[in-house]
């Protein structure tokens, strides 16, 4: 069975991981109140609002 001689760098690793986690244009949707574009799953920065409650004051 094939073992790698050395460990791999935490460096490396990330870079390796950094290829698969690029953001995809599907991860990408349009806020329905604010209409500002932003990733799924992550709460508007704008507004501070995530799945239609307050969870931060607003930026200003």
């Amino acid at each position: 069975m094939a073992v790698p001689k050395r460990k791999q760098t935490p460096s490396r690793t990330g870079m390796r991981r950094a290829q698969t986690m690029k953001f995809a244009t599907k991860n990408i949707v349009e806020d329905k109140k604010s209409g500002e574009y932003r990733l799924s799953h992550h709460l508007d920065l704008k507004t501070g609002m995530y799945k239609g409650r307050q969870v931060l004051d607003p930026k200003e």
